[in-house]
């Protein structure tokens, strides 16, 4: 197996690499293609072990832990900050409101799961394949579905950090009431993990498109700001134009927010809704849609150098 770590130059994604020991890398003696190479579980085990690995490297960033891990809660604090004064929000008359930080917290849940696994994933694997890091990974045994579950169980591990210092914050210093019942918190529960797990399929697959390493903040965080704004984070979704929110609805964010505001918001909340309901089924069918996409097109698009290279 060729060392990754002698290179001539220098960067963040070869420092990160440096580190890495010998399994997280591939398994010595097994070969691309051949009998072992096919082994499922020894696949398997090498991508659960690249997880660490993975995981290690994303807190060594100090770009992707502020602007993907930090930033929902300070966006939160801000918006709590900012307009706790005007008062309650109230669905309508006569009906229970809640404070701003309430309100807003549903809607950053499901940001922090687009950062983590969409904008995280998408830049950082355009970036390994820009600077040589993907060529030299293809160079060894290690197998694309090892790499791959390296970088969706990284997402899963910060992505579940982050909500629970999301929760952890509103519900100690912000003084948001958290929900009380089980079948909220299942509710929670199959959203997070459908949304965790289509963010990071749709990240893999828009990695893509950057067509260098260099491009690819400017080319993804401006798709995931236009979609946080259209998809009722930032902005009450109930007071968008109705084209908007037909469009924003064709994007997984939207049903993430929704769901997540399902599972925080009082019932009479539902009425602000595009159809006047939580429709929690469509949620989960709209999901699992977006994640075979991603599953497809990440299956179709990834190479470990890029065509045009």
């Amino acid at each position: 197996m060729s060392d990754t770590t002698t290179t001539p130059t220098t960067t963040t994604a070869d420092a990160r690499r440096a580190d890495a020991p010998a399994h997280a890398i591939g398994t010595r003696g097994t070969r691309r293609g051949g009998a072992d190479g096919g082994n499922r579980p020894g696949m398997l085990r090498v991508g659960v072990s690249r997880i660490g690995f993975e995981t290690k490297g994303y807190f060594r960033s100090p770009d992707a832990v502020f602007f993907t891990f930090l930033f929902p809660l300070i966006m939160l604090g801000i918006f709590t900050a900012a307009f706790s004064a005007s008062g309650d929000i109230v669905p309508g008359p006569g009906m229970e409101g809640v404070s701003v930080g309430a309100y807003y917290l549903p809607g950053m849940l499901a940001a922090g799961m687009l950062l983590s696994g969409v904008q995280n994933l998408a830049v950082d694997i355009a970036t390994e394949k820009g600077d040589g890091t993907l060529k030299r990974l293809g160079g060894t045994p290690l197998s694309p579905v090892s790499y791959f579950l390296g970088k969706i169980g990284q997402v899963f591990v910060t992505a579940v950090l982050q909500a629970a210092l999301l929760l952890l914050v509103a519900g100690t210093i912000l003084g948001i009431a958290l929900p009380t019942t089980s079948e909220a918190w299942l509710t929670f529960a199959w959203v997070f993990v459908l949304g965790v797990a289509t963010s990071a399929l749709c990240g893999i697959a828009l990695s893509a498109v950057p067509r260098s390493g260099k491009s690819a903040t400017a080319v993804v965080i401006p798709i995931v700001l236009v979609l946080q704004f259209i998809s009722g984070v930032y902005l009450q979704f109930s007071q968008l134009p109705e084209w908007m929110q037909n469009i924003a609805s064709l994007f997984p964010l939207k049903w993430m927010a929704q769901g997540m505001r399902a599972v925080f918001l009082p019932d009479d909340f539902k009425v602000l809704e595009q159809h006047g309901e939580w429709d929690l089924g469509w949620v989960a069918i709209a999901l699992v849609a977006w994640l075979v996409i991603g599953l497809v097109v990440s299956r179709l698009t990834f190479r470990w150098i890029r065509r045009d290279a």
